[in-house]
């Protein structure tokens, strides 16, 4: 794995496609890139969410859940660590997990069950990085960059979301249809 909040983790350029980098400026654009995410997603997909507070990944997740058309609003499970969303459409379930209260690494999420729900569902874990990666060889991390002051208007509160992929599973997965 790259250095923490490396964008660009270990792997991405042995056979990888590269990473996508897209700026984000609304919560709706925000919720439409977990929308298109959701379009490359499958059972047994795992997404690593890291950002600051307050960053978006929370709003990623809420359009991740309406791309695989899941049941239950999307909202952040802090305090209960995991929500289980049910597809509503035969897909696969989404497993949201926030990882920021867990200190340990894999060995303290074992009471989650992650890798039991890993093989049918779309497992999304928040501030997952440096604890989770072990569930499968494959998976894409998104790193959710705050990029407040970038400009001169100070309305502007932009993202900047890099999206790579690492492992087998994401070999041949052009993630440049997420730019749309």
């Amino acid at each position: 794995m790259g250095t923490p909040h490396d964008p660009y983790p270990a792997g991405t350029q042995d056979g990888l496609p590269p990473a996508v980098r897209i700026t984000v400026r609304t919560a709706e654009r925000m919720r439409d890139l977990g929308r298109r995410l959701a379009a490359l997603l499958g059972p047994g997909d795992l997404v690593l969410l890291n950002g600051e507070l307050g960053a978006g990944k929370t709003t990623l997740t809420r359009g991740l859940g309406e791309g695989l058309g899941v049941r239950g609003a999307v909202t952040s499970p802090t305090f209960v660590i995991a929500r289980v969303h049910p597809s509503l459409t035969g897909g696969p379930a989404l497993v949201h997990v926030d990882a920021y209260r867990l200190g340990g690494g894999l060995d303290e999420m074992e009471d989650l069950d992650l890798d039991v729900s890993l093989p049918e569902s779309v497992v999304v874990v928040e501030w997952g990085e440096g604890k989770v990666e072990e569930l499968s060889e494959a998976r894409l991390q998104v790193v959710i960059e705050r990029t407040v002051g970038s400009t001169p208007d100070a309305a502007d509160d932009a993202r900047l979301v890099t999206v790579s992929g690492v492992g087998p599973r994401w070999a041949a997965t052009d993630l440049a249809a997420l730019e749309a």
